[in-house]
């Protein structure tokens, strides 16, 4: 396993959710209309709070940016997603500080959110009692958000860094994610069963610690509550950055970044463009035909003609697809 350093970002809803449940404890008695304001997002709310994504949907609102995208996600670097995202004034997206599962995959997704707080008994008792007789949950709350996973989905879970009788994913929850998804997780918590975690070869995950002890989450274990789940599908906050469900997940090189899902295209293609120019650029360096300051600014009309014709001759080889070499090819030469 390995770790990365750092962390950054904003509030955004993460302070009306914490209101949000402020009013739950307050109001317990018309707690279920509490809850479904605050944090079990129905259909509704998830397209609600991601107006931007004009494409197809989950059943359960969230944006399915398609798998294509995904796929091309993968060649991304988190500089070049970075950019783009900062480009359209989404500045706190990036977050590291993570131990690493299968450090040398790259983890791609779409983001199921759900978060926990502090365990309260009351609260949980109408949580557990509401979401039983609405939704029909069946098992322990660790188990509810991994029952909605789809092929292809990212779970990602604030457990507010609870490390000891934290851990709600092992090796058996783990598993469950796995065949659901396909996927890992970015978990802001403990895991336990590492070593069994690791046994399963796509699970690229992120999470914040280890720890073999196991969480409390239900009233019927008889034991110290330790958290309770208050939040699926809705805003949550992973370290600095607020997370949105249907949001690409793009974990790598010890961090991760959170894109938008009406931005995702516009990342993969400003990623490609970047290769293009970058393969280009390098082949001229080793031929010595341009300087290192001529291909490192702004191309001189002549270098753009020839990075046309460079395009136009190995059009079938390059690090991109032909519509997006097709479009750079027809661009004016300025």
């Amino acid at each position: 396993m390995k770790k990365s350093f750092g962390s950054r970002f904003g509030n955004g809803l993460g302070s009306t959710l914490r209101k949000a449940v402020v009013l739950v404890a307050v109001t317990a008695s018309v707690a279920p209309v509490a809850l479904a304001q605050q944090g079990f997002f129905t259909r509704d709310d998830v397209i609600k709070y991601t107006p931007e994504w004009k494409g197809e949907r989950f059943p359960d609102g969230r944006p399915k940016v398609p798998d294509a995208i995904l796929d091309r996600m993968k060649n991304v670097t988190l500089e070049e997603a970075w950019a783009v995202l900062q480009g359209a004034s989404f500045m706190h997206q990036y977050e590291d500080g993570w131990v690493s599962i299968h450090p040398e995959n790259i983890l791609v997704g779409r983001a199921l959110t759900s978060v926990w707080m502090p365990g309260r008994p009351d609260i949980q008792k109408v949580i557990e009692e509401t979401q039983t007789a609405e939704n029909h949950r069946i098992g322990g709350e660790n188990a509810w958000p991994v029952d909605m996973l789809q092929p292809r989905d990212v779970y990602v879970s604030d457990h507010f860094g609870l490390k000891e009788n934290g851990p709600s994913i092992g090796d058996n929850v783990g598993n469950a994610i796995y065949a659901k998804s396909g996927n890992g997780i970015v978990y802001n918590g403990a895991v336990r069963d590492i070593n069994g975690l690791n046994e399963l070869p796509n699970f690229t995950s992120f999470v914040r610690s280890y720890d073999p002890s196991h969480h409390y989450g239900s009233l019927r274990t008889g034991k110290l509550l330790n958290s309770t789940m208050v939040s699926i599908n809705g805003p949550t906050r992973i370290g600095e950055v607020l997370v949105m469900p249907g949001d690409v997940v793009l974990g790598r090189n010890g961090g991760v970044i959170f894109i938008p899902p009406q931005l995702a295209e516009k990342v993969v293609v400003s990623s490609e463009r970047t290769h293009l120019e970058d393969a280009f650029g390098h082949l001229r360096l080793k031929e010595g035909k341009y300087t290192a300051g001529q291909i490192d600014g702004r191309w001189s009309p002549e270098i753009q003609k020839d990075y046309h014709e460079w395009l136009k001759q190995n059009e079938d080889h390059l690090p991109a697809p032909k519509e997006v070499v097709e479009q750079v090819i027809n661009e004016p030469i300025r």
